[in-house]
């Protein structure tokens, strides 16, 4: 039986104006698909993007600092590929063997906020 929670998105920050270097990173790069925004949502800026049963909702915030230690453990199916595509693309790869049974990498987004990657 179930505990009755489910994670549905995890939010990071971006500055305003942020959503086209955030769009040519997660859709581009990571290959996400943008998520349609809700319209009154939707006004306020950010992007929102996903796949599978993953949503990472980047919003707008005025103050805008970079999570540099807070982050979302993203699951992959190929860690490696990932890591080369990531590297092709000029983002650096940190590898870390600190999590015993999870090969893991961090890498951050344009903006500086900091992403764990781990092999499914």
């Amino acid at each position: 039986m179930g505990s009755g929670f489910d994670l549905h998105h995890v939010q990071l920050a971006i500055p305003a104006g942020g959503e086209d270097v955030c769009r040519r990173f997660y859709v581009g790069v990571l290959g996400l698909r943008e998520i349609a925004k809700p319209p009154p949502l939707a006004a306020r800026g950010g992007l929102w993007v996903g796949a599978d049963e993953l949503e990472i909702h980047l919003g707008v915030e005025a103050d805008f600092r970079p999570a540099r230690k807070a982050h979302p453990g993203i699951l992959v199916a190929d860690l490696d590929a990932l890591a080369a595509r990531l590297t092709a693309a000029g983002t650096e790869v940190t590898w870390d063997d600190g999590f015993p049974g999870h090969r893991r990498f961090y890498a951050a987004d344009p903006l500086g906020n900091r992403l764990e990657f781990l092999d499914r």
